[in-house]
């Protein structure tokens, strides 16, 4: 209804975009729907429309403390927008916001209660004097409340709508009204006027572009029209809660701990469902980071609710079906979803044992020292390396009579947030720092006319140094060049940007990288060789062929690698990531296990045998529906337009691609898999090479097996006999080695038997020697022990500057007090060194070889005292 209610008003409706935001680092997760539409916003990049509306997917997890403990708070919903980039502003945007909420939804107009900044004066009146809503009525809000900001950038305020759920919902005060913080008046319209540039420093000027953000949050619309208690109570939520309250044979508003449980586990696995259907992976950073913690949230309350098993995946599915229809992406990506959940649910069962088991150390550590507050550092420890919420630390702790210092708990989590802010940029309002192509101006693009031809003439658009637009680039130079057409392809989609040369009678530009800049215009970066070119100047832009054949060489065998891992691994594998340069090719897939040397084979076989089948490399434009009628691959998280570029490789490989390719998989010549690695939990890398890139890694590797031989005096078919055989006598000679290190240790303590004294019925040896290893006083201690029996022993070794330390104990020893490695603990600071070890034996390093005596006899007092 929403959609089709601003598509009349002359919007163009755009499907959600990913959650995972494009080209900006302020942040980790779109949150709103106005997110991905920044560059729209400032002016960096021509919208296709100047009105446009989505329904925009969205995580917030600033509160996700609360999900689960109120009826309110979620951590994913669906953001409903229009938006106007200086097109319509305040009128428009609060009449169609009053039109659609009361003559196309049909909420009550007495009901509804608009909110303005106030000093909004202009939202007043036209509230007031167009819409006809008396005075008291609309209610003025200060700037926390009604005024939208984001540090440096555009900015402005707001208007929201509130509707009264009635008395039921109140808090009974007298004075409830709009702004109170009970559930009776509930936001669910926000117009956004965005009409100020803030400077960072608190200086406001009016934009010349004045643009509508509108945010109305799916979700609480359907709270009121369906006239339920909260988000858990609609149709589409509830049907899912009902799922989860089904494995755990329970009931929804029982209990309010169970509660709790059942609505945490619902917004969480509607949350990850949707992150893991765009790409993200769990991790133990950034967005995978947030991923990982809702997944072991929701699995940690299945627990507690006491569903058996894994139960993440079941309820994913649920999601799926739900949302399918809206989202086909969901539907598409099943079987990566339900694989990465069961994963993952797996992984957190065995941590949150291991959790346990060391929150029991922690117990039997702070009895014995008669401690009954666990630290704040080893709470969040626990929390963050093995997942363990702080309220389950408090909650075990609790049952045995020990507390937690949650203020330290808190300075520690404080001290990751700040690590993690810091590690992301967030210098203006992209979150990027503003480089020379943000001055560009945004109606230029570039149009690629490169898939047929490597040779093209164009016009120069624009030129820029490194740090500002110019008119001319003169001989040395460094900068971009930017032309109406080109045939260098810019970097995407993992393909490197081509390289070749921008010519003409006035200069010559050398082109070292393709790139893609805002707003479809592609920039080449390079160096002016000779002469000038200035703006507007006919040029001729020439791509150097072998590379670019190269590149096709590698971007199609990446293709055929995928279809190949798939036929082998499982339809689970998904691209996750890939580079394609001209000597090499890279590829990031989805999968759970180290590939065993036979998979790799079988791989590499089968994408041999289709280069050998010399198939046929088509591409055909088609619709999106139609290319994926047709079977062909989309790339995880990858947002496509209406139309769409699909490559098939005969009838073995069909994929959504924008790349350049060869046009048979015969010219590919030959495949080889050079390496095959972990990455990130669930990724796995290969790095493979083709053509070129294969024939001088043949070179290169025959170059070194001829070097290797030669350097071992043979030839190399005898290499490896030769190997063998040098093997042998270096372990002859290490043996040897040995038996006369250890004569000279032994040649070197000379007879000790009359240092040895008697404590408690132990024999003590404590003594020095010089020149031996720490292996060498090991077999010594070995040696002493035989001969000694029930006894203590401690040497210290010079050798130059450093000193060795070894302590041995026998189980008798033991049994009376002795323990070696509080022996050295206590000694090894006297020769500047640390170190340690068990009970029974321990070593210990040292820098100052002048403490060696004074160590030696506080080693004579430290075993009396465990010995007495």
């Amino acid at each position: 209804m929403f959609l089709e209610f601003f598509e009349s008003k002359g919007h163009l409706a755009m499907k959600s975009f990913s959650l995972v935001p494009h080209n900006d680092n302020s942040l980790l997760l779109i949150n709103s729907g106005m997110a991905p539409l920044k560059p729209y916003f400032t002016g960096q990049e021509i919208p296709p429309r100047n009105r446009m509306t989505t329904c925009q997917k969205c995580i917030r997890t600033g509160d996700i403390e609360n999900v689960g403990k109120t009826a309110r708070h979620g951590t994913f919903f669906e953001m409903l927008g229009n938006f106007s980039f200086g097109d319509y502003f305040k009128t428009e945007a609060i009449q169609w916001s009053w039109e659609f909420l009361t003559e196309v939804v049909g909420l009550e107009a007495d009901r509804l209660y608009p909110s303005i900044y106030l000093e909004d004066d202009e939202a007043f009146e036209i509230w007031n004097k167009v819409i006809g809503i008396a005075p008291e009525r609309i209610f003025r809000l200060g700037k926390e409340d009604n005024f939208w900001e984001h540090g440096a950038g555009p900015c402005g305020p707001c208007s929201e709508i509130y509707y009264d759920r009635g008395e039921k919902y109140g808090c009974g005060e007298a004075g409830c009204t709009v702004g109170c913080e009970c559930d009776r008046y509930m936001e669910v319209w926000n117009n956004v006027f965005t009409q100020f540039e803030n400077d960072g420093h608190g200086n406001y000027v009016e934009l010349k572009q004045k643009n509508i953000d509108t945010g109305m949050g799916l979700e609480r619309l359907a709270v009121v029209v369906q006239e339920v208690d909260s988000i858990f109570d609609i149709d589409t939520v509830k049907a899912l809660l009902n799922r989860v309250a089904e494995l755990a044979h329970t009931e929804y508003k029982k209990d309010i701990n169970v509660d709790v449980s059942l609505r945490l586990i619902t917004d969480h696995v509607r949350s990850c469902t949707f992150m893991i259907s765009d790409g993200i992976m769990p991790s133990n950073e950034g967005r995978g980071y947030v991923l990982r913690r809702l997944l072991r949230r929701a699995a940690r309350h299945g627990r507690l609710l006491g569903i058996e098993g894994k139960f993440l995946a079941d309820l994913s599915q649920t999601v799926i079906e739900l949302s399918k229809d809206g989202y086909p992406e969901l539907e598409e990506k099943n079987a990566m979803i339900l694989k990465v959940l069961v994963q993952e649910e797996d992984k957190f069962n065995k941590t949150i044992d291991q959790g346990l088991a060391i929150l029991s150390d922690l117990e039997d550590d702070m009895r014995s020292r008669n401690e009954t507050v666990l630290t704040g550092n080893e709470a969040f420890k626990l929390y963050d390396t093995y997942g363990f919420p702080l309220d389950l630390t408090l909650e075990i702790l609790e049952e045995k009579n020990f507390g937690v210092d949650k203020e330290g708990f808190k300075a520690a989590m404080q001290k990751q947030r700040e690590t993690a802010r810091n590690a992301r940029k967030t210098s203006n309002y992209m979150g990027a720092d503003v480089t020379v192509y943000q001055s560009i101006d945004p109606t230029l693009s570039t149009e690629f006319v490169g898939y047929q031809n490597l040779i093209c003439t164009s016009a120069i658009t624009a030129l820029t140094a490194e740090t500002e637009l110019v008119e001319a680039l003169t001989d040395g130079e460094i900068g971009t060049i930017i032309t109406s057409q080109t045939v260098f392809y810019g970097t995407m989609g993992g393909q490197q940007g081509d390289v070749g040369s921008i010519v003409s009678e006035n200069g010559e530009f050398k082109v070292e990288d393709t790139i893609h800049l805002q707003g479809g215009k592609i920039g080449h970066v390079g160096k002016m060789v000779k002469g000038m070119f200035q703006t507007g100047d006919e040029v001729t832009l020439k791509v150097s062929e072998k590379n670019r054949q190269n590149i096709g060489k590698n971007h199609s065998a990446t293709h055929l690698l995928q279809k190949a891992l798939r036929v082998v691994l499982g339809n689970h594998v998904e691209q996750a990531g890939s580079l394609v340069e001209g000597d090499r090719l890279r590829f990031d897939f989805t999968h759970f296990s180290a590939l065993t040397p036979e998979d790799i084979k079988n791989v590499e076989n089968l994408v041999n045998e289709k280069i050998k089948s010399s198939l046929p490399v088509n591409t055909e434009v088609m619709t999106l529906e139609d290319a994926k009628k047709s079977g062909a691959m989309a790339l995880f998280g990858e947002k496509y337009g209406d139309s769409v570029r699909v490559v098939k490789m005969g009838d073995f490989s069909t994929e959504l691609c924008g790349g350049t390719h060869i046009e048979n998989t015969s010219a590919i010549g030959n495949f080889k898999i050079l390496s095959e690695a972990g990455i990130a939990a669930g990724v796995r890398r290969i790095e493979a090479l083709t053509g070129d890139g294969l024939m001088h890694y043949y070179e290169e590797t025959e170059r070194e097996l001829h070097e290797a031989a030669k350097t071992a005096k043979t030839t190399p078919s005898s290499l490896t006999s030769k190997i063998e055989s040098l093997l042998e006598e270096i372990k002859a000679l290490h043996s040897e080695n040995e038996k006369l290190k250890s004569k000279l240790a032994k040649d070197s303590l000379g007879n000790v038997m009359d240092q040895v004294k008697e404590v408690n019925g132990v024999k003590v040896l404590v003594t020095k020697v010089m020149d031996v290893d720490m292996n060498g006083l090991r077999t010594l201690g070995d040696q002493l022990k035989d001969k000694l029996g029930e006894s203590v022993i401690v040497i210290a070794s010079i050798q130059g500057d450093k000193v060795n330390l070894m302590a041995s104990v026998t189980d008798d020893a033991q049994k009376k007090g002795a323990h070696a490695g509080n022996l050295l603990k206590a000694i090894a600071a006297l020769v500047d060194g640390g170190g340690g070890g068990r009970p029974n034996m321990a070593q210990a390093g040292g820098k100052n070889p002048a403490g060696v005596d004074e160590c030696l006899a506080k080693a004579v007092e430290v075993v009396n005292e465990q010995l007495n």
